[in-house]
């Protein structure tokens, strides 16, 4: 269980940003930007990424992108299991890790001479880089694993590890680790279908990168 749990403060900031209510955008914006940033810094610290303030400010435009789009879609599929703060973290840390490791391609690209962009993404990807189970469909799976199982589960879908990172940080053998996650999917499946619910298994491209320290504006169309 989440110690800061759902509070009325931030229900209220919930509510008012799914409403499009004046101003409410730019308080969820203030109330957690830096937060934003301390998930960015202490992200690429993990890694051992060096990045620069202006690379930190357009992570955290993107994130901020990540969070409107498609209608608040993020913010909607929050369910009030943990506190705001620690799903927006969960967000911010797999946004982030997908931005540093495309901008790593990027550079890498660069520096072999080869300038075609990154159209796609490898099937071994991190999870952090592809659509998935939702962020609070995947924590209460973790409700129900225990041991290196869970540590597992835990470091690929919530701070996106690559296999051989799992590898040496929870001590098993690489070619495991895909069978753990296999049975791991099969429990959420029957979790999800014990209670009516369909875990949400997403495919998504990349996107845009956002101007630097440009926070976007929320949509401006009235929800149908």
């Amino acid at each position: 269980m989440d110690p800061n749990p759902f509070t009325e403060v931030d229900r209220d900031l919930l509510k008012r940003c799914l409403n499009r209510s004046p101003g409410s955008w730019n308080d969820f914006v203030d109330r957690f930007l830096s937060l934003i940033y301390h998930v960015i810094g202490y992200t690429a610290h993990l890694r051992s990424i060096r990045i620069r303030p202006e690379d930190v400010e357009d992570i955290a435009a993107e994130i901020l992108l990540k969070i409107v789009a498609h209608d608040f879609r993020l913010l909607r599929e929050f369910r009030g299991e943990s506190s705001l703060a620690t799903y927006l973290t969960v967000v911010s840390r797999r946004v982030c890790i997908q931005e540093l490791v495309r901008r790593q391609k990027s550079r890498d690209a660069s520096a072999r001479g080869d300038d075609r962009a990154i159209l796609g993404e490898p099937d071994d990807a991190p999870a952090a880089q592809k659509g998935l189970e939702r962020l609070e469909e995947v924590e209460r799976l973790l409700n129900h694993l225990s041991g290196k199982e869970r540590e597992i589960v835990r470091l690929y879908y919530l701070e996106g590890r690559t296999y051989e990172e799992i590898s040496t940080e929870v001590d098993v053998p690489v070619n495991t680790i895909g069978a753990v996650l296999s049975r791991a999917r099969k429990k959420l499946r029957e979790m999800a279908k014990a209670t009516g619910e369909i875990p949400a298994v997403r495919s998504r491209g990349r996107s845009k990168t956002a101007p630097a320290a440009a926070a976007p504006k929320p949509p401006t169309d009235k929800p149908g």
